[in-house]
C-alpha cells in the first residue's frame, strides 16, 4: 500500500504541470469560444451595411431604388429623421413600457411561459422591442430552447446599447410587407415621402403593418390594415399620445398609396438582376447603360403586342436591346409586369432558359461554311428524311409548314429556316464541333454532352437564354468580333459578377469575318426568305436589317433576334408555365415586337447598309441548282462565291434542268435530279416527276427499327410500303432479295417487314430500279433530348 501511494505521489508531482497546462488551454479555448455569446452587443455590431442604392439611366434620369443583393428594400435613418408620430405609434402598438423596463417584460413573460407549457410551444406574446430586435438579427426556432436563446441575446443587446440605439435598430429592420424593411423604405414606397414627413394617419398605418406584413399588406388587404390601424390609434389614446378626437380624425383621413412599383420607375427586372451582380463595395449611386425613354417604350410595346396575342393563349414576353458598338444594354424587359405576382411577373424572360428553335441555325451555317463543309452555292436536299434512333422510332424532321422544297441553295435553306437541310449540315459538321462553337459564342447553359443533344441541336433541342442569344447575334453584327455586354457606365470602378466570370478579358474573334458577313447578307435578304415568310412580312424593314426567327416544339416559345449596324434586338414571346400557344410562330409572335422596337430605334436616322463580304465575288446562278445558268434554267439570281470556287463554277454549268423538244404542261424543261429526290418528286405536281421507273420508298440506305411484339401481333401487323414515283403505264414486277413478290399495275405494294439486309428491285419494259435497306428489331428504348443518340455500349 505504501509503495502504491508513493508511485501515485511521484506521478502527480511529475505530471501536475502538464495537466495544469492542458486544463488552462481547455479553459482558454472555452472562453474564446463562448466570449462572443457573453459579450454585450454594441450598436456598431448591428450596422446595416446593405442599404438601398439609387440607380439612374445613362443620362442620369432615375430608374428607381436598387434593392440589396437579397432583394430587400432597405433604407437606414437615425431616430431624429423619423416622424415622432411613428415612434409613438410603434411604441404603443408593440411595447408601451419600452423605456420603463429592461430587455424583458416579466409579467408578460410569465403569462407566455404558462401558455407555452400547456401548448408545448410558444404561441404568442411577451416579446418586447428588444426581444423582437434579437429575433430579427438572429432568428431562432419558436421552441423553449429557441426562446431561451432569444432572451439571452436580448440581455446582451440591453447590456451594450442604449434604449434609443435599440429603437433605431428596430425601426430600420421592421418587416413592412413584401421585400420592404424599415420605416424609411416603407414611407418612400407606399407614400412617396421620407419617414420624417409622415402624418399621424400614415404613421399609424405603417405601425400596424409589422404585426402581420402578409395578412395586412396595403396593396392586397387594405381593409384589414385599416382595422389594425384602429387598434394602434386606440393604444395611442390609452398611452396619452393622442386625444380621442385626434384619433378619430386620423382614422377618417383619406390616405392614398403610390402604385405597386415600389419606387421603381422603369426596368425592374434589370434592377433586380443588377443587384445580384454587385460587388460588396458597390457605390451608393449607380449610373447604368439603360436608356429610360427607350426602356419605357419597349415596356409599352410588350404590353400592346401581348394584348393582340392574348386570344392565342400568349401571356408573356421579354425583350433586350443592345448597342453593337460597345455592348451597352439599352433596354431590358423581363415580363409585361414585374409586380403582377399572380401571373408570374417576377420571372425574368431575359435570363430564363428556353428552347430556341431555329435561332441557332446562323451559327451552324457559318461554322459549316468556315470549315468548308458546304459552299455558298451548295444545294441541299429539303426532302423527307429519316434518322434512326436505336431502340426508338425513326425521326423525320419537318418544317412549320410541313412541306418540303426539294433542292435548295444554302441561302434559301437558312433564310427560310428549313429543318431538314440544317440537320444534314449538322450531320456533316459534327454535333461536338458545333457545340464547341456555341460555347465560344457564350452559350454557357448548353453544358451537356454532344450525344445528349444529338442532331436536334440544329433545331434548338438545348435550352438557352435571351441574354445569351442577344450577345451571340451582336457577335454576328460585328463580323465575329465578340463585344462583352456592359451594364453600367465606364466611370464606375466595378464590374458585374457575370462578366467577371467570362473567360475572355477582352474582345475575341470567333469564326471568319467574311463568312459572318455572308451570313448577315443572307439574313437581310427578304427575297431569299420569301417562300416561308413572304416579301412584305414584319421581318422586312424600310432599311437594312438582318433577322432570324425561332419556334420551339409544340409552339411553346417564339423568338426573333435581329440587328442593324448599330443595334441588336432580341425578343421572346410565350408562357412562363410552358403552355403552348395557338397558331403562333416566330414571325407572328415575337417578330411584331422586334419590328416595332427597331423601327423606333431608327426613327430619326436610318442605319448604314451592311458591307458586302470582303473578297467574295457575285455571279449569276440558276436559282434551283446554284450552278452557272443554261438556257433551260427558268430563274437566275446572284450569289456570292469564294474566289477559289470560280473555276469550278465556270466548268460546271447547270445540269438540274434538261431541255425538252416537246415540253409538257407548258414547261420547256424536265428536272434531272439524283435519286434522293424521288420521294419528294412523287409528292409534287405530276409534270415534275421523273419519266422513268423510280422507287421513292424506301430510299436507298434506309434503316428501319421494328418492335418485336408488334411483329407477333396478327391483329395489327406492321406494314412497310414500297412506292414508285408515279403510276406505271405497264405492269411492274417487284423483287426482294432475288425473290419475286408480285406483278402489279399500281404504284405501291405493302410488305410485312422482317429483320435483315434487303435489296428491293422493280422491273418493267420502261426500265429497272433498285434500293437497299436494313431492318433491325428494337432494343430497349433510350430517350434523349436530341433525335440522334449513341448506340448502347457492348
Amino acid at each position: 500500500m505504501w509503495r502504491l501511494q508513493g508511485v501515485r505521489s511521484s506521478f502527480l508531482r511529475r505530471y501536475r504541470p502538464i495537466v495544469q497546462g492542458l486544463l488552462a488551454i481547455v479553459l482558454i479555448c472555452l472562453t474564446v469560444r463562448l466570449l462572443p455569446y457573453l459579450a454585450p452587443v454594441r450598436a456598431a455590431d448591428l450596422n446595416q451595411d446593405e442599404q438601398a442604392i439609387e440607380v439612374t439611366d445613362r443620362h442620369g434620369l432615375p430608374l428607381g431604388t436598387l434593392l440589396t443583393r437579397d432583394q430587400d428594400h432597405t433604407a437606414v435613418v437615425p431616430l431624429n429623421q423619423v416622424s415622432p408620430s411613428f415612434l409613438q405609434a410603434i411604441l404603443a402598438a408593440e411595447d408601451g413600457r419600452f423605456y420603463r423596463h429592461g430587455p424583458l417584460e416579466m409579467r408578460a413573460i410569465g403569462r407566455s411561459v404558462l401558455e407555452a407549457i400547456r401548448a408545448g410551444r410558444f404561441r404568442s406574446g411577451a416579446s418586447t422591442i428588444t426581444m423582437q430586435l434579437a429575433k430579427m438579427v438572429d432568428p431562432v426556432p419558436t421552441t423553449l430552447w429557441g426562446k431561451a436563446q432569444e432572451i439571452w441575446f436580448s440581455w446582451r443587446i440591453a447590456a451594450g446599447m442604449s434604449k434609443d440605439e435599440i429603437l433605431q435598430a428596430y425601426i430600420n429592420r421592421l418587416p413592412m410587407g413584401g421585400n420592404i424593411y424599415g420605416v424609411e423604405a416603407a414611407a418612400r414606397t407606399y407614400f412617396g415621402i421620407p419617414a420624417s414627413d409622415l402624418t399621424v394617419a400614415q404613421a399609424t398605418l405603417l405601425a400596424a403593418l409589422p404585426n402581420d406584413p402578409v395578412y395586412l399588406h396595403p396593396y392586397d388587404h387594405w381593409e384589414r390594415l385599416k382595422e389594425r390601424q384602429a387598434y394602434v390609434l386606440d393604444r395611442m389614446v390609452k398611452d396619452g399620445y393622442l386625444t380621442p378626437a385626434q384619433a378619430r380624425v386620423a382614422k377618417a383621413e383619406p390616405v392614398s398609396l403610390q402604385s405597386r412599383q415600389q419606387g421603381i420607375i422603369a426596368a425592374p427586372h434589370f434592377l433586380f438582376w443588377l443587384a445580384s451582380q454587385l460587388p460588396v463595395d458597390h457605390p451608393a449611386r449607380i449610373q447604368t447603360t439603360i436608356d429610360r425613354s427607350l426602356q419605357q417604350f419597349v415596356e409599352t410595346q410588350v404590353e400592346q403586342v401581348l394584348q393582340t396575342l392574348a386570344p392565342h393563349n400568349v401571356h408573356q414576353a421579354a425583350a433586350l436591346v443592345m448597342d453593337n458598338h460597345n455592348g451597352d444594354v439599352l433596354a431590358y424587359v423581363g415580363s409585361p409586369d414585374y409586380f403582377d405576382t399572380a401571373a408570374g411577373g417576377r420571372n425574368d424572360g431575359v435570363q430564363a432558359l428556353r428552347q430556341p428553335g431555329s435561332a441557332l441555325k446562323p451559327f451552324l451555317y457559318e461554322l459549316a461554311l468556315e470549315k468548308q463543309v458546304i459552299r455558298p452555292n451548295t444545294v441541299l436536299a429539303d426532302v423527307p428524311t429519316r434518322y434512326a434512333i436505336p431502340g426508338a422510332r425513326l425521326y423525320s424532321p419537318t418544317d412549320y409548314s410541313e412541306r418540303f422544297l426539294g433542292p435548295v441553295r444554302v441561302r434559301v435553306a437558312l433564310a427560310n429556316s428549313l429543318n431538314v437541310p440544317a440537320v444534314r449540315v449538322l450531320e456533316k459538321t459534327g454535333v461536338g464541333t458545333f457545340l464547341t462553337r456555341l460555347h465560344e459564342l457564350g452559350f454557357t447553359h448548353l453544358n451537356q454532352s454532344p450525344d445528349y443533344y444529338g442532331l436536334g441541336l440544329a433545331l434548338g433541342s438545348g435550352e438557352v437564354s435571351l441574354w445569351e442569344l442577344a450577345q451571340a447575334y451582336v457577335t454576328i453584327a460585328n463580323q465575329g468580333q465578340r463585344v462583352r455586354p456592359s451594364l453600367v457606365t465606364a466611370s464606375l470602378s466595378f464590374e458585374p459578377k457575370t462578366l467577371q466570370r467570362t473567360s475572355d478579358k477582352g474582345p475575341m474573334t470567333i469564326g471568319s469575318s467574311v463568312v459572318w458577313a455572308l451570313i448577315t447578307d443572307i439574313l437581310r435578304d427578304s427575297h431569299a426568305r420569301a417562300r416561308a415568310f413572304g416579301v412584305n412580312s414584319v421581318l422586312n424593314l424600310p432599311f437594312s436589317a438582318a433577322v432570324k426567327t425561332g419556334t420551339s416544339s409544340d409552339f411553346r416559345d417564339t423568338w426573333t433576334v435581329g440587328f442593324t449596324r448599330d443595334y441588336t434586338v432580341a425578343t421572346w414571346v410565350g408562357n412562363f408555365n410552358g403552355e403552348p400557344m395557338r397558331q403562333v410562330s416566330g414571325v407572328t409572335g415575337a417578330a411584331p415586337l422586334w419590328n416595332r422596337i427597331l423601327l423606333h430605334l431608327h426613327e430619326q436616322q436610318e442605319p448604314t447598309a451592311f458591307p458586302p463580304p470582303a473578297g467574295m465575288i457575285e455571279r449569276p446562278v440558276c436559282a434551283l441548282s446554284g450552278m452557272k445558268p443554261t438556257p433551260a434554267c427558268p430563274a437566275v439570281v446572284q450569289e456570292y462565291f469564294f474566289p477559289e470556287d470560280l473555276a469550278a463554277y465556270e466548268r460546271q454549268p447547270d445540269t438540274f434542268y434538261q431541255a425538252v423538244v416537246s415540253p409538257g404542261q407548258g414547261l420547256p424543261y424536265r428536272l434531272n435530279l439524283p435519286s434522293e429526290y424521288n420521294e419528294w418528286l412523287a409528292l409534287q405536281q405530276p409534270h415534275l416527276a421523273q419519266g422513268n421507273l423510280r422507287i421513292v420508298a424506301p430510299r436507298n440506305g434506309d434503316y428501319f427499327v421494328i418492335d418485336a411484339a408488334a411483329m407477333q401481333n396478327s391483329d395489327s401487323p406492321q406494314q412497310l410500303e414500297f412506292k414508285l414515283a408515279s403510276m406505271p403505264s405497264q405492269p411492274v414486277e417487284w423483287w426482294l432479295n432475288g425473290e419475286k413478290l408480285a406483278t402489279r399495275s399500281t404504284s405501291s405494294l405493302f410488305w410485312s417487314p422482317r429483320p435483315g439486309n434487303w435489296t428491293l428491285e422493280v422491273r418493267s419494259s420502261s426500265g429497272v430500279d433498285s434500293v437497299q435497306f436494313q431492318i433491325q428489331i428494337a432494343a430497349a428504348r433510350t430517350y434523349r433530348r436530341g433525335f440522334s443518340v449513341a448506340p448502347p455500349s457492348r
